[in-house]
Protein backbone atom coordinates (compact mmCIF):
# COMPACT_ATOMS: atom_id res chain seq x y z
CA UNK A 1 0.00 0.00 0.00
CA UNK A 2 1.45 3.54 -1.10
CA UNK A 3 2.55 5.67 2.12
CA UNK A 4 0.96 9.24 2.23
CA UNK A 5 2.36 12.32 3.63
CA UNK A 6 0.82 15.58 5.42
CA UNK A 7 1.95 19.12 5.85
CA UNK A 8 0.82 21.96 7.79
CA UNK A 9 2.46 25.08 8.48
CA UNK A 10 1.26 28.08 11.06
CA UNK A 11 2.94 31.22 11.89
CA UNK A 12 2.60 32.94 15.37
CA UNK A 13 3.40 35.98 17.50
CA UNK A 14 5.23 34.25 20.00
CA UNK A 15 8.63 33.05 19.92
CA UNK A 16 10.32 29.80 19.31
CA UNK A 17 10.84 29.59 22.85
CA UNK A 18 7.08 29.99 23.86
CA UNK A 19 6.24 27.74 21.00
CA UNK A 20 8.46 24.93 22.11
CA UNK A 21 7.21 24.95 25.79
CA UNK A 22 3.64 24.80 24.61
CA UNK A 23 4.16 22.14 22.70
CA UNK A 24 5.41 20.02 25.63
CA UNK A 25 4.05 21.44 28.69
CA UNK A 26 1.08 19.32 30.21
CA UNK A 27 -0.33 22.77 31.38
CA UNK A 28 -0.26 23.68 28.13
CA UNK A 29 -1.33 21.12 25.81
CA UNK A 30 -4.39 20.12 28.11
CA UNK A 31 -5.50 23.96 27.21
CA UNK A 32 -5.30 23.75 23.55
CA UNK A 33 -5.30 19.57 22.69
CA UNK A 34 -6.83 18.27 25.63
CA UNK A 35 -4.25 15.69 25.82
CA UNK A 36 -0.61 15.50 27.78
CA UNK A 37 2.28 14.55 25.79
CA UNK A 38 4.66 12.38 28.19
CA UNK A 39 8.30 11.73 27.76
CA UNK A 40 11.81 13.49 28.67
CA UNK A 41 11.83 14.13 24.78
CA UNK A 42 15.76 12.81 24.57
CA UNK A 43 16.06 10.47 22.08
CA UNK A 44 15.54 6.81 22.28
CA UNK A 45 12.67 7.58 24.75
CA UNK A 46 9.08 6.44 24.59
CA UNK A 47 6.60 9.31 24.17
CA UNK A 48 2.58 8.74 25.36
CA UNK A 49 -0.46 11.09 24.13
CA UNK A 50 -2.60 10.49 27.01
CA UNK A 51 -6.06 12.45 27.30
CA UNK A 52 -6.63 14.97 30.32
CA UNK A 53 -9.34 12.71 31.35
CA UNK A 54 -9.61 10.84 34.91
CA UNK A 55 -8.83 7.83 33.36
CA UNK A 56 -5.79 9.42 31.30
CA UNK A 57 -6.77 7.51 28.20
CA UNK A 58 -3.81 6.38 26.29
CA UNK A 59 -4.00 7.66 22.86
CA UNK A 60 -1.03 7.59 20.84
CA UNK A 61 2.41 5.52 21.33
CA UNK A 62 6.10 6.16 19.76
CA UNK A 63 9.54 7.18 20.25
CA UNK A 64 11.51 10.18 20.08
CA UNK A 65 14.05 9.26 17.03
CA UNK A 66 15.40 13.14 17.34
CA UNK A 67 14.93 16.11 19.82
CA UNK A 68 16.75 19.37 19.05
CA UNK A 69 15.38 22.22 21.54
CA UNK A 70 13.68 24.36 20.34
CA UNK A 71 13.84 23.59 17.16
CA UNK A 72 13.49 19.98 16.02
CA UNK A 73 11.90 17.26 17.31
CA UNK A 74 11.09 13.65 15.28
CA UNK A 75 8.97 10.70 16.92
CA UNK A 76 7.56 7.84 15.73
CA UNK A 77 3.53 7.52 16.18
CA UNK A 78 0.76 4.90 16.25
CA UNK A 79 -2.09 3.75 17.67
CA UNK A 80 -1.30 1.79 21.07
CA UNK A 81 -3.09 -1.59 19.08
CA UNK A 82 -0.13 -1.33 16.69
CA UNK A 83 2.70 -1.05 19.57
CA UNK A 84 3.93 -3.97 18.58
CA UNK A 85 3.65 -3.53 14.68
CA UNK A 86 6.97 -1.70 13.37
CA UNK A 87 5.35 -1.45 10.03
CA UNK A 88 2.19 0.65 11.42
CA UNK A 89 4.06 3.29 12.45
CA UNK A 90 4.11 6.74 10.89
CA UNK A 91 6.47 9.66 11.53
CA UNK A 92 6.13 13.02 12.82
CA UNK A 93 8.68 15.88 12.29
CA UNK A 94 8.18 19.05 14.35
CA UNK A 95 10.17 22.56 13.27
CA UNK A 96 9.83 25.92 14.96
CA UNK A 97 12.15 28.56 13.46
CA UNK A 98 12.00 32.46 13.98
CA UNK A 99 10.39 33.95 10.61
CA UNK A 100 10.57 38.21 10.46
CA UNK A 101 9.28 38.56 14.46
CA UNK A 102 7.06 35.93 14.96
CA UNK A 103 7.49 31.89 14.90
CA UNK A 104 6.95 29.38 12.06
CA UNK A 105 5.55 26.00 13.52
CA UNK A 106 5.32 23.22 10.44
CA UNK A 107 4.70 19.66 11.26
CA UNK A 108 5.36 16.99 8.51
CA UNK A 109 3.70 13.43 9.18
CA UNK A 110 4.55 10.67 6.87
CA UNK A 111 5.02 7.11 6.38
CA UNK A 112 0.94 7.06 6.59
CA UNK A 113 -1.07 4.15 4.79
CA UNK A 114 -3.20 5.62 2.51
CA UNK A 115 -6.74 5.33 3.06
CA UNK A 116 -6.42 4.96 6.51
CA UNK A 117 -8.06 6.31 9.83
CA UNK A 118 -4.79 7.91 10.73
CA UNK A 119 -4.52 9.80 7.77
CA UNK A 120 -7.70 11.05 7.90
CA UNK A 121 -7.63 11.55 11.58
CA UNK A 122 -4.18 13.66 11.34
CA UNK A 123 -5.89 15.27 8.39
CA UNK A 124 -8.21 16.62 10.52
CA UNK A 125 -6.53 16.97 13.28
CA UNK A 126 -3.18 19.38 12.85
CA UNK A 127 -5.09 22.28 11.81
CA UNK A 128 -7.34 22.11 14.55
CA UNK A 129 -4.38 21.10 17.07
CA UNK A 130 -2.61 24.53 15.59
CA UNK A 131 -5.35 27.10 14.81
CA UNK A 132 -5.55 26.41 19.21
CA UNK A 133 -1.97 26.52 20.17
CA UNK A 134 -1.83 30.17 17.91
CA UNK A 135 -4.93 31.03 19.65
CA UNK A 136 -3.95 30.03 23.43
CA UNK A 137 -0.28 32.30 23.02
CA UNK A 138 -1.55 34.87 20.97
CA UNK A 139 -4.62 35.61 23.12
CA UNK A 140 -4.31 33.36 26.09
CA UNK A 141 -7.63 31.51 25.04
CA UNK A 142 -7.40 27.96 23.27
CA UNK A 143 -10.08 27.39 20.96
CA UNK A 144 -13.26 25.74 22.40
CA UNK A 145 -13.21 21.75 21.88
CA UNK A 146 -12.85 21.02 18.13
CA UNK A 147 -13.07 16.80 18.76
Amino acid sequence: MAKRQFTCVTYIAATPSQVWKALFDPALTRQYWQHDNVSDWLRGSVWEHRRANRARTLDLVGKVVESSPPRRLIVTWADPADAARPQKYSRVTLQVAPCRGVTRLSVLHDRLDAGSAMLEGITDGWPKVFASLKSLLETGHALPRLW
